[in-house]
């Protein structure tokens, strides 16, 4: 369907070139919902076109507006308009001029339509190309891809809520522009590999007595991530030790015998030896798996996942070849750095003086493999920014290496998750765990909707753990998104789980009353707002203000994608779902649907709700989130 957008575009830029004669852009064309002050609907700004007409703007908005008036006769959205226009129809109805604005009165019959338009799109919301244009001059099922990474753990430490915040950002971003056009390759990268590793492989070693995630019943990255407390807190032990006997701090920590048997472990992992590479293995695995089961209950997946134990030799593979090039330079430690201070930046370590690779290293490896497995338009690094600096760097090291996607790296950088009592430390265990989070969510959801879900007859037990579930996790993710990404944010689970206000269960709790006011309807008299649709007629039918504003805002939908799409931001799509969910509440507190007495707006209203859901689920599903039908 044309927007309601698109057919004021439309009509304006053809105003602007009856009245003015000149062809107006599409960033001339501002629109914005009338001010709640002024009579009207949507708002068109014509200051832009006040030089080319050579009229004061209170004249031109004027202007504008009566040919307008006399010029409207629009595509009908529906099809189903008086066959005597043509299968066109009437839009605006009137206007007012307030100096530099021209705020339009929509009809009621159009709205009626649009609302006809949304029920019958099945893909409402959902573009078929980025930014409205085909790739590459091409149509049909040509898409351009999108390569989002995101995610990105480590293999000594379970993930936790900063992974958590990573995670549904990164999840939620690729459903987004899924939405927008493009084909989306959601990927991770895994780091398996690095002295952080082999702190958890010593201590499992040196302290485990052979435990596994069998013998003591935990996950095996929880398992895992307690040798990695257990490391630090050896680690300290021996440098306080160390100082006592009269060594200076900087000199402990790197002569302290667990810090040097780490360093010679990982010498060990990179020259393959068969004892080390086998315990790496095996403690791998234990922790892949839970992973897996962190991802599944989390909703989140991904379509190819690399491991920086297989790409890290291809960085040091193109790290040598800039070395005889002479794009980096060899120290006489015999490391391997680049120079970027002409690039106004620092000199940047790749290799080490005993050749083992560093992070950037990996990056220059994965991003060359993942450009050789799939033909990217565009690459997207969902990563927080404490690491601006590093994709800084690295956008300008694949550049000077010759890679011709170097520059056009995109690193979507959010704030971090920050706890009441500070940041969170994983080698200190001070961190809020992922799984633990999730449990403590859906239990704290199942104890505050325990009284709601038990007056809901013939549900089971299970149901209602499956409710408390959807519930739990919808209240986490929308707490997490709809905070603009690129800003810190203060974790509070108490806040999230609420009813009311500005949360998920919020948005679940109006989606689960709408379908319970459709299936009523079902079983009342046999009409749900689908069925009701062929009896709805847009002939002499007024709409009530609370009416109009909900269908005004489902009309909103598909520019929330657009712009939530444009931004790389889910806090978009959650604000527009709880504007939609606030405005129904509203409609459905002031108005009777199952008891009005008036068929047409009985159906109408029933119409109207189901879309709303429609739009809902479809909005939430953007964001992870899944919608319970009951509550």
């Amino acid at each position: 369907m044309n927007s309601l957008e698109q057919q004021i575009t439309s009509l304006a830029k053809s105003a602007v070139k009856a009245l003015y004669g000149v062809e107006a852009g599409d960033s001339q064309i501002q629109l914005q919902k009338t001010r709640p002050e002024f009579e009207g609907n949507i708002t068109l700004v014509v200051f832009p076109f006040v030089k080319t007409a050579r009229k004061a703007p209170q004249a031109v908005a004027q202007e504008i507006g009566e040919w307008i008036i006399n010029n409207q006769m629009v595509n009908d959205p529906y099809g189903e308009a008086d066959r005597s226009t043509g299968g066109r129809l009437e839009m605006v109805n009137g206007f007012n001029a307030v100096q530099g604005f021209l705020n339009l009165t929509i009809s009621d019959s159009f709205w009626v339509e649009q609302l006809k338009a949304i029920n019958a799109d099945e893909n409402y919301g959902r573009f078929k190309h980025p930014n409205g244009k085909c790739p590459n001059g091409k149509c049909e099922n040509d898409q351009m891809l999108m390569m989002v990474e995101y995610s990105s753990p480590n293999t000594n430490k379970p993930l936790h809520l900063g992974h958590v915040r990573n995670n549904l950002l990164g999840y939620s971003i690729a459903q987004i522009q899924e939405a927008n056009g493009w084909k989306v390759v959601k990927t991770n990268i895994v780091n398996d590999r690095g002295i952080h590793i082999c702190k958890s492989m010593l201590a499992w070693l040196k302290f485990g007595n052979g435990e596994t995630p069998e013998s003591s019943g935990k996950k095996g990255d929880h398992l895992i991530g307690d040798y990695y407390v257990r490391f630090d807190k050896e680690y300290k032990k021996q440098i306080a030790e160390l100082t006592a006997g009269g060594m200076d701090e900087e000199t402990a920590k790197r002569e302290a015998p667990l810090m040097l048997e780490a360093q010679e472990m990982l010498r060990k992992w990179e020259a393959n030896d068969p004892e080390v590479r086998a315990l790496w293995a095996k403690m791998n695995e234990w922790v892949y798996a839970g992973f897996d089961e962190t991802y599944r209950r989390m909703g989140v997946s991904f379509d190819k996942i690399y491991y920086e134990s297989n790409t890290y030799l291809e960085g040091k593979s193109e790290v040598e070849k800039g070395l005889a090039s002479g794009a980096f330079y060899r120290r006489e430690d015999g490391s391997v750095w680049a120079d970027l201070t002409k690039d106004g930046l620092d000199e940047k370590l790749l290799l080490r003086s005993d050749g083992t690779s560093v992070y950037m290293t990996q990056d220059i490896g994965t991003a060359k493999l993942r450009f050789q497995d799939y033909p990217i338009d565009k690459m997207v690094y969902v990563v927080g920014n404490e690491q601006e600096y590093h994709f800084k760097v690295l956008s300008i090291l694949l550049d000077r290496l010759g890679f011709p996607f170097g520059k056009e790296l995109v690193h979507f950088s959010y704030g971090m998750v920050e706890l009441p009592n500070g940041k969170m430390k994983s080698r200190e265990g001070t961190v809020v765990d992922a799984d633990d989070l999730m449990d403590k969510m859906v239990a704290d959801a199942r104890e505050i909707s325990k009284d709601k879900v038990n007056t809901l007859q013939g549900i089971t037990e299970e149901e209602a753990d499956e409710i408390a579930r959807m519930v739990g996790l919808g209240a986490l993710k929308y707490f997490i998104l709809k905070v603009d990404p690129r800003k810190n944010m203060l974790f509070n689970p108490a806040e999230s789980i609420d009813f009311n206000g500005n949360t998920g269960p919020f948005i679940q709790y109006t989606y689960a009353r709408i379908r319970s006011v459709l299936r009523k309807s079902v079983s009342d008299s046999g009409l749900s707002g689908e069925a009701g649709l062929s009896s709805v007629s847009d002939s002499g039918l007024s709409l009530d203000p609370k009416e109009l504003a909900l269908i005004q805002r489902l009309t909103e939908y598909p520019s929330a994608v657009r712009t939530a799409g444009e931004e790389f931001s889910p806090a978009v799509i959650c604000n527009y779902a709880y504007a939609l969910a606030c405005d129904f509440n509203s409609f459905y507190h002031d108005l009777s649907i199952l008891n009005e007495p008036d068929g047409q707006k009985k159906a109408l209203r029933l119409l109207l709700a189901a879309n709303v859901a429609k739009v809902l689920r479809s909005a939430m599903a953007l964001l992870g989130i899944e919608m319970p039908e009951r509550m």
